[in-house]
C-alpha cells in the first residue's frame, strides 16, 4: 500500500504540472481536445479565479449536472484550488430529485448542460425556479430554493437569468494571482471538497462528504493496485 499523502487536490495537480508539464493529462478524442498537465493546471487556475469572481466563498456548494464533459474535470480541480465543494448530480435525475438534492445540499450554484438524451435540463430548472426567467444572472431569488443564486450553462445558447460558461470563465481576470494564492493557502487536506449522493434505497439520498485526503489517497492506492505509471493512459 502506498504511503498516505496529506495534500489538497489543487496541490496534487500543481505537483504533477511541475513534474510532467508537457505530458498529456486530459484527452477527449471526440472533441479533438488534448491538454498537457501544465495547460490543464493553468485552466484549473483560471476556472478557480472565475468562481471566486462570481463571489463563491470557501465552503459554498457548487452542484454540477452534466455528462462527462471537459468542464466537469476542470471544475473538480478548480474547486480543489478555491475550496467550494462540488456536489455531483445524477444525470438521470428528474424534477423532484433535483429539487431535493439542491435544497438538501444548500447549493448556491448550479452548473448544467442543456440536455441529456431526451431530458432538457434547462427546462427542469425553469420548472423548479420560474423566477429564473425574470432574474439577472447571479441574482436568483427562488421561493423553492432560497440558497441558489447562480445558474451556469455549458452552452453558447443564451437563456434568461442564466450565465454562459464562457462568460463566467472570462471573469477570471477580475481575481489576481495573489487572491487565488491566499485562498489556496486557506485550504486543508481534511476539508470537504466533494459531495456524492447515495441511491437512497432505504429512504431519501444522503450526501456523502469526501475530503481532499479521501479522494487523493483513494486515487493513489487504486493507481498502485493497477500498477499505473506515468507512461500509462486510463
Amino acid at each position: 500500500m502506498a504511503d498516505l499523502v496529506y495534500k489538497t487536490i489543487g496541490q496534487l495537480i500543481e505537483e504533477q504540472a511541475e513534474k510532467y508539464p508537457n505530458k498529456e493529462a486530459v484527452v477527449y478524442t471526440d472533441r479533438n481536445l488534448r491538454l498537457t498537465y501544465k495547460e490543464f493546471n493553468d485552466i484549473s487556475d483560471k476556472v478557480a479565479k472565475a468562481l471566486m469572481a462570481l463571489g463563491i466563498e470557501k465552503g459554498e456548494h457548487i452542484a454540477v449536472w452534466t455528462t462527462n464533459v471537459p468542464e466537469w474535470v476542470q471544475l473538480q480541480f478548480a474547486t480543489g484550488k478555491m475550496g467550494a465543494p462540488l456536489v455531483t448530480v445524477n444525470t438521470n435525475y428528474r424534477t423532484s430529485e433535483l429539487e431535493y438534492l439542491l435544497k438538501q445540499s444548500d447549493s448556491t450554484t448550479l452548473i448544467l448542460i442543456e440536455q441529456f438524451k431526451d431530458h432538457r435540463y434547462i427546462d427542469t430548472i425553469y420548472e423548479i425556479c420560474p423566477e429564473l426567467k425574470t432574474s439577472k444572472p447571479g441574482e436568483l431569488q427562488s421561493k423553492r430554493l432560497p440558497k441558489l443564486k447562480n445558474v451556469i450553462i455549458i452552452s453558447d445558447n443564451k437563456y434568461d437569468g442564466v450565465y454562459n460558461w464562457s462568460d463566467v470563465v472570462a471573469m477570471a481576470d477580475e481575481v489576481t494571482d495573489e487572491e487565488l494564492a491566499k485562498r489556496k493557502a486557506s485550504l486543508h487536506y481534511d476539508d470537504v471538497i466533494n459531495l456524492q449522493y447515495t441511491s437512497g434505497t432505504t429512504g431519501f439520498p444522503k450526501g456523502v462528504m469526501l475530503t481532499h485526503y479521501n479522494l487523493v489517497n483513494n486515487a493513489i492506492n487504486i493507481a498502485e493496485c493497477m500498477k499505473l505509471t506515468d507512461e500509462d493512459r486510463l
